[in-house]
């Protein structure tokens, strides 16, 4: 018994490392909401499989074992040592895998949110009560100003199609947090210290950043688009958006 529990112990730690290993040893850039859908599906089958699987057992268990007379009193059956044994280790032992498999899964994720291709394009990000500033690397800036006198306006963050964007952020004043749904990131943003996160636009689209951890009164208006254009309409939009500023 305790050489087969080792042995599937074993075999569960084999499997993780080389879903890791698989996932760093490959040389093209993995877009990280596409890695997060992965897992996420992947999660989302464990939990129909063995809710199903628990879900089916307690019906019939509560039809086969139900009481037939208000007096009844049940009795478990016996089992041998090796039954009971049996009951103890193999659940556990498939449980285990499956956790380190997911595990593993989630580790590798994590690897991939957190290592920034070489070819990324840098973008500074400033966060305060209650909009984002996004610098780029030449040194021009934009926003998103929601409660202007002329309404909304700004161009918020753009960025060009086919390039992965990195953003090294901080923040003024109190702590926000970063998240773009749509490219499935969320890093925190504090004073005084510098995070990042960085995502991979493949086409072109529009989403919005949102601050997703309360901050103030004005918390809720904390806001901006998300643009990936051409990478030829970036490159004029950011001529356009220097003589702006430069006029200003």
């Amino acid at each position: 018994m305790k050489k087969m529990l080792a042995a599937l112990t074993g075999i569960a730690l084999v499997v993780s490392s080389a879903i890791v290993m698989a996932s760093e040893t490959t040389d093209t850039i993995k877009d990280p909401a596409v890695v997060w859908e992965h897992l996420w599906t992947e999660v989302l089958i464990d939990l129909y499989i063995m809710g199903g699987i628990f879900g089916a057992l307690a019906i019939y268990w509560l039809f086969k074992y139900r009481a037939k007379s208000p007096d009844a009193v049940g009795e478990g059956p016996t089992l041998t040592r090796a039954q009971r044994w049996s009951w103890a280790i193999v659940p556990c032992v498939l449980f285990l895998a499956d956790d380190l498999y997911l595990g593993a899964m989630g580790w590798s994720a994590w690897n991939v949110y957190r290592t920034v291709p070489e070819n990324a394009m840098e973008v500074k990000v400033t966060g305060s009560m209650w909009n984002w500033e996004f610098e780029y690397e030449d040194g021009t800036t934009s926003t998103y100003d929601v409660d202007g006198d002329e309404g909304e306006k700004g161009d918020g963050l753009v960025v060009p199609v086919g390039t992965p964007v990195v953003l090294r952020m901080t923040s003024t004043d109190v702590l926000h947090s970063f998240g773009i749904t749509k490219y499935r990131v969320k890093e925190d943003v504090m004073p005084g210290r510098i995070t990042y996160i960085w995502f991979y636009p493949k086409e072109e689209a529009e989403s919005f950043v949102t601050c997703v951890e309360f901050c103030g009164a004005n918390h809720a208006r904390m806001y901006a688009p998300v643009k990936a254009i051409p990478q030829e309409q970036y490159d004029k939009w950011l001529v356009k958006r220097a003589k702006e500023e430069a006029e200003e």
